[in-house]
């Protein structure tokens, strides 16, 4: 499958107006003080579903919106993209069938199974979802929308870098830095292709779980690296795909992005941080961002810095967790 050029990502943002909320940059006078910076949350958690993978989800299903009605749609996901075609396949009539590993959190699954979409579980230790995937697809003939690795998924998380873009030039300034959280790399790849036309001058900083870097070690290495199955788990279930996407990975190296690992326990922290202070509700892979910002180590000093708030799709345990963290 060819990359997305820039032109892909203009088309994404007509196709999809409708399906989206133009979600807002937050600030925060604390988060400024915190990080000795100008920072903006751009706050995707506020998306239909609580998450921005409706932008990629709908792109990709509206693109071939007769084919999707007429055979379907399988995706497999750690529930937030599930969500997203879920939706996406609801709105113009068309079955979904989503792959989820066992351990994802119900909160995410609940809506998809509300909007009608078909759940089929695995292991992720031990199974592999793209071989699922692809056996479903040719016993059925569906078409197949992954998370990550596909150049309409990716074009529809670049309007995100569109939107960024836009932004800074409405309030007559210019972003240093954007930081993403990431998984196989569709948001990130889909940023970095905006910026790369929009903003060359950006740079962009990949947050990611301290042991499922594998974003973070590939682009030091200069070549895909898999994190290996028995990795220690992580909550930040949303983050946690084994490797970065063959068409996510050079859009991400040529554009010169870095990543770095956050903890388990900075992102509980900054989900306590973000309820209190820019008055969200995100969930662990969403938070990770603004983890990195705020107990990362960076030295954001007096620069203006786009932080994703990538989703907010976590359940009551958990944000109890960490509220009293």
């Amino acid at each position: 499958m060819p990359a997305p050029i820039f032109q892909d990502i203009i088309d994404a943002q007509i196709r999809i107006k409708n399906e989206i909320n133009q979600t807002p940059f937050l600030a925060s006078h604390v988060l400024n003080q915190s990080t000795n910076a100008r920072v903006w949350v751009k706050a995707e958690c506020l998306q239909p579903r609580g998450a921005f993978k409706i932008r990629g989800a709908s792109n990709a299903i509206l693109k071939r919106k007769d084919e999707a009605i007429a055979k379907g749609v399988i995706a497999f996901s750690s529930g937030n993209h599930a969500q997203g075609v879920a939706l996406a396949c609801k709105k113009i009539g068309a079955k979904a069938t989503i792959i989820v590993p066992d351990d994802a959190p119900q909160i995410k699954l609940n809506a998809a199974r509300d909007d009608g979409a078909e759940i089929v579980f695995y292991n992720r230790q031990t199974e592999d979802r793209e071989v699922i995937g692809a056996a479903l697809q040719a016993k059925t003939g569906a078409i197949l929308v992954p998370p990550y690795d596909h150049e309409d998924v990716i074009a529809g998380q670049g309007t995100i870098g569109l939107e960024i873009c836009e932004f800074a030039k409405e309030n007559n300034m210019h972003f240093d830095m954007v930081i993403a959280p990431a998984s196989g790399g569709g948001l990130a790849s889909g940023i970095a292709l905006a910026l790369e036309k929009l903003s060359p001058n950006t740079k962009l900083l990949i947050a990611e779980p301290e042991n499922h870097a594998r974003l973070e070690k590939s682009l030091a290495a200069g070549e895909r690296v898999a994190i290996q199955k028995g990795a220690k788990p992580s909550i930040l279930d949303a983050l946690m795909s084994p490797t970065c996407g063959e068409i996510t990975f050079p859009i991400l190296k040529r554009f010169g992005a870095s990543g770095a690992g956050v903890s388990d326990e900075n992102c509980l922290s900054a989900i306590k941080f973000a309820f209190e202070n820019l008055k969200i509700v995100v969930e662990p892979g969403g938070a990770a961002a603004l983890a990195l910002a705020l107990y990362g180590g960076l030295d954001l000093t007096g620069k203006n810095v786009c932080l994703i708030a990538s989703g907010g799709n976590i359940d009551q345990e958990m944000l109890n967790r960490a509220l009293g963290a």
